[in-house]
């Protein structure tokens, strides 16, 4: 069951990938916060505190890896959910974004029927469901 009082923050460059990730998850019932850079990604993550961050790796300013790494050091955003996004998916990227802190990953082109699915499924991961 999907949890429709969640808060996600999506972080990715590419608009028309932030826009089906938005469409994708607004159609769920999910409330979506956007960014695209990197500083923009730690204010909101900070300020609003959302459920789940579906990060994207290549960002421009900083990476998306190095933007989980300073959420998780962070006590006050420690402990939200962070998803990888990645169209680049090489070998020991997964490794690497569990590393940074990551909960899970997700490559790109992501599987629009399947998509709804895995975020329920982080959603509820620690949760207590």
């Amino acid at each position: 069951m999907l949890d429709k009082s969640a808060k996600i923050l999506v972080v990715e460059d590419n608009l028309m990938d932030l826009e089906l990730v938005k469409d994708l998850l607004e159609a769920a019932g999910l409330s979506v916060i956007p960014a695209q850079g990197g500083r923009e990604a730690l204010a909101i993550a900070i300020d609003e505190h959302p459920d789940l961050i579906l990060m994207d790796i290549q960002l421009p300013e900083m990476d998306g890896l190095e933007i989980t790494r300073l959420l998780k050091h962070d006590q006050n955003t420690r402990d939200i959910k962070i998803v990888a996004l990645t169209a680049h998916a090489m070998r020991g990227d997964e490794e690497r974004a569990h590393e940074a802190g990551c909960s899970g990953y997700i490559a790109k082109p992501i599987n629009t029927r399947e998509f709804v699915n895995a975020i329920a499924d982080f959603l509820k991961e620690g949760s207590g469901d």
